[in-house]
């Protein structure tokens, strides 16, 4: 009766569940990783770690720091915030005076190197804008002449009778 039962089992096909399984596995396999993706996996891992602990050492030295060094800015900050203000107006204002003098040698120059004919970067681009503005101009002032100018044909349109 054994023999009949398990040639019963054999024969019988294999549930769907069985051969997806079978099939994920071999899939599976398929793109298991190398020995080299496996060394760079745990590289990656070490450094990720290491990382997140020097994180946490540096976040509780800053904090430890503040706690411990905060009386000591307490006290002094009448002496640092005057200073620091001082400091900050007289670094800022060199680094202005520096930089628009800078500003102001560096147009002077170009205008120079325009008007003397030496056609700097750019100059090409203010030849178009002047010669777009002539042609507007001439354009508006042909268009006055031929009707007689503009304010005055819209004064006619609002006062047929005058």
């Amino acid at each position: 009766m054994d023999d009949r039962n398990t040639v019963m089992v054999a024969q019988r096909p294999p549930r769907s569940g069985q051969t997806q399984g079978n099939e994920f596995l071999r899939r599976l396999h398929e793109h298991a990783p190398n020995s080299s993706q496996l060394v760079g996996f745990l590289t990656l891992v070490i450094s990720g770690a290491i990382l997140l602990f020097l994180t946490g050492l540096t976040i509780t030295a800053t904090v430890l720091g503040l706690i411990f060094f905060t009386p000591l800015i307490l006290i002094s900050s009448p002496i640092w915030v005057p200073v620091g203000a001082v400091l900050f107006l007289a670094i800022s204002g060199i680094l202005s005076v520096c930089g628009f003098g800078l500003g102001s040698f560096a147009a002077a120059s170009w205008i120079y190197r325009y008007s003397s004919g030496m056609h700097p970067v750019g100059s090409d681009r203010v030849d178009y804008a002047r010669s777009r503005i002539v042609d507007t101009a001439s354009h508006v002032k042909d268009y006055a002449r031929e009707y007689g100018g503009y304010l005055h044909s819209k004064v006619k349109d609002a006062a047929p009778g005058a």
